[in-house]
């Protein structure tokens, strides 16, 4: 037997044991850890049985891969257990929700079983839930505050600030004029002032496709959607929709409430959602409406567009997000995304760091870009 090196070792375990029938390279303790949870995922010879229906045998495996390989890697593997080895039913057991590595494509299988999901469960459930939620809004609620409010701040002018809303910039350019050499400094004759806070300035709807291939994004959207509506100078409606329609609007103070009220699945009736969200809008220059689909349209298409002309034509500032996600790019109907186009509608991918970008784009009215 050949002392084993590390670079053996690697090729060993991408290649699977089989490679090595005669066991020429040995392993130490942790890399032959790490090839026993490969070879029950991957191997073809024990693929055929897989991890079996034992949940106790699944929670030691899960348990196991986070041992052994970092975070990043046991989600790929935990996706990969899930679509090799048909394990979405045992995700219905709370040992296994307690043991999984909690992520977004994880919320999103969750959310599309909540419906045969047993009560003995849903606790749990609505734990790992809260968990991944709580870490989007750490990581991306800041950025799109920031974002906003800026966004907000100057696109409205405010001619009687009090001190905390002066511009100090546009106050200096405002009054070079009356620069005073003898003491070096500019007397402020006109004051210049960030709008106006207690009033929403802006109304967005979010209005979310959620057809099963749209659970990452739906997730997403729901995050952003409950950091929007925490800012008081918008007034945020969370729209969802698939051959109907829901509005989740009352459900924004609390995500994992939202989330939990989308059944994924089904069709898509994008004509239907917009004439629901026409309903809503009551100042059309105002407002932001953020359709995110794939634009899959399974209803009325020619009335989808002509709906979408008239929300342009009434001034509404529209955009289609194919998808908001960092799944990479998109299937989608690029015959549809290029008929909104001609509309003055832009359609494109966006991921989650690049939304509060857009979201300030759109507020100051500047082009949207891809």
């Amino acid at each position: 037997m050949k002392p084993a090196t590390d670079t053996a070792t690697r090729w060993k375990l991408v290649l699977g044991s089989e490679a090595d029938a005669q066991n020429q390279i040995a392993f130490d303790t942790d890399y032959r850890g790490m090839d026993d949870v490969l070879t029950s995922l991957y191997d073809q010879s024990e693929r055929k049985a897989g991890l079996g229906g034992s949940a106790p045998r699944v929670s030691r495996w899960l348990g196991d891969i986070r041992t052994y390989f970092p975070t990043d890697v046991v989600a790929v593997m935990q996706r990969d257990a899930m679509d090799r080895l048909g394990l979405h039913q045992l995700l219905l057991e709370p040992e296994i929700l307690r043991t999984v590595q909690a992520d977004v494509q994880l919320v999103g299988m969750l959310m599309s079983l909540s419906r045969v999901m047993p009560q003995k469960v849903k606790h749990t459930a609505r734990e790992v839930v809260g968990r991944v939620v709580k870490e989007l809004e750490q990581k991306l609620s800041n950025p799109l505050r920031q974002a906003v409010q800026g966004a907000l701040s100057r696109a409205v002018r405010n001619p009687r600030p009090r001190y905390r809303e002066i511009n100090w910039a546009a106050t200096i350019r405002a009054n070079l004029k009356h620069y005073q050499p003898e003491q070096r400094t500019i007397i402020p004759e006109r004051l210049v002032g960030f709008g106006r806070r207690g009033q929403a300035l802006k109304e967005v709807v979010l209005c979310v496709d959620q057809s099963g291939s749209m659970a990452s994004s739906v997730v997403y959207a729901g995050v952003f959607g409950a950091v929007l509506a925490s800012i008081k100078a918008v007034k945020t409606h969370m729209v969802v929709f698939d051959t109907s329609v829901v509005n989740l609007s009352e459900n924004l103070q609390d995500p994992v409430d939202l989330l939990f009220g989308v059944q994924l699945g089904g069709g898509t009736d994008i004509n239907l959602a917009l004439g629901y969200c026409q309903q809503l809008i009551t100042r059309p220059t105002d407002t932001i409406l953020v359709l995110i689909s794939d634009l899959y349209e399974g209803g009325n298409e020619q009335q989808m567009l002509k709906k979408a002309a008239a929300l342009r034509a009434a001034g509404v500032t529209v955009v289609a997000l194919l998808a908001l996600s960092d799944d990479g790019a998109p299937s989608f109907d690029r015959r549809v995304a290029e008929q909104l186009a001609a509309l003055d509608i832009p359609s494109f991918a966006c991921t989650p760091h690049q939304f509060p970008g857009l979201m300030a784009a759109a507020i100051q009215g500047q082009k949207l870009q891809v």
